[in-house]
């Protein structure tokens, strides 16, 4: 960032820590936090997003990765998406049933996806890696026999692989629909290029870094997918709400939106049929968009854009080429 950029940016997250106390602002935020965990649970480790001054992390402030996932509204719906998309894969299928708590943390992996999105895109290089290193290591235990007699083990590189581009391209659609329906195919190219690199740094087989490189890999995959009755079971743990839950209606919106935004084939068979809920949903999720994008502005990225705004105490010395 340029020393001008730099100046910009304290003095724009100074004015906005100077800005007098909005008690609507305010009782509104404390109210959709509230939904918002009630919907997908609370409890995530804390992740590091203010150190160290100065660094940008793995991808930085001008990389499509930070706009991508910097709204709530299409990371919740991609992130449902992603999870209906990769419990097709038997393998991934068996991960969840064998080594998860579905039936009574239902949103548990969501809400570990949420959480490691958020640190190896906002944090910092360091925090980044530590999230990285923890996810190899939890895959190393994670393995197994699908009900066929076929080993499975988490950290296979092709499943590795399929878990990556169902995830990307989910979550792309749905910051598309709802927050950038004019994403050019060069801004779409240049995602999935960026996160290839961490599904890399996982031990993937080499991810697509186009968007049609990921649109004719999840067409490649259908032979290997299947629904059955185990692939119904931790959808309706992911998908049920309780009675009475607060958030229902929200939930129904997000759903549903996720649903729109599944490559038809693979809604299909989920069994899922929204018929007029489709339009309801896409004008609903339009509206909470908003919302949440004037209520939650101390997201994710604005803690990333302080840290790498800052001049780090200790600068590093510039080598000086051998002459």
């Amino acid at each position: 960032m340029t020393r001008a950029g730099s100046r910009w940016c304290n003095a724009r997250w100074t004015k906005r820590a100077r800005r007098p106390p909005d008690p609507m602002r305010d009782a509104l935020r404390r109210r959709i936090r509230r939904e918002i965990a009630n919907l997908f649970g609370s409890g995530n480790e804390p992740v590091d997003l203010d150190t160290p001054a100065g660094d940008p992390g793995l991808f930085g402030p001008s990389s499509m990765a930070w706009r991508v996932h910097a709204d709530l509204g299409p990371m919740m719906v991609g992130g449902i998406a992603a999870l209906l998309l990769q419990m097709l894969h038997p393998a991934a299928l068996a991960g969840v049933w064998d080594h998860s708590h579905f039936r009574k943390d239902r949103t548990g992996r969501l809400r570990r996806t949420a959480q490691f999105i958020a640190g190896t895109t906002y944090g910092g290089t360091a925090e980044a890696e530590r999230l990285m290193a923890k996810v190899r290591a939890v895959h190393t235990h994670v393995r197994g026999t699908m009900p066929d007699g076929t080993a499975y083990r988490a950290d296979d590189s092709d499943l590795l692989l399929w878990v990556h581009v169902a995830e990307s391209w989910c979550l792309l659609e749905a910051y598309r629909r709802y927050r950038a329906p004019l994403l050019t195919r060069t801004q779409a190219d240049r995602y999935h290029g960026e996160v290839a690199m961490i599904a890399d740094r996982l031990g993937s087989a080499p991810a697509p870094s186009t968007h049609d490189g990921a649109r004719l890999y999840l067409e490649s995959m259908r032979p290997q997918l299947r629904y059955d009755l185990r692939t119904r079971e931790v959808a309706d743990a992911l998908l049920t709400r309780r009675p009475g839950d607060l958030a229902a209606p929200l939930s129904r919106i997000v759903v549903d939106a996720a649903v729109d935004i599944l490559p038809r084939w693979a809604a299909h068979m989920h069994g899922f049929y929204l018929g007029p809920r489709r339009h309801i949903a896409r004008a609903g999720m339009s509206g909470m968009g908003v919302l949440l994008h004037w209520t939650l502005d101390d997201s994710s990225a604005a803690h990333a854009q302080r840290r790498v705004a800052r001049r780090p105490l200790h600068p590093i010395a510039k080598k000086t080429p051998p002459e």
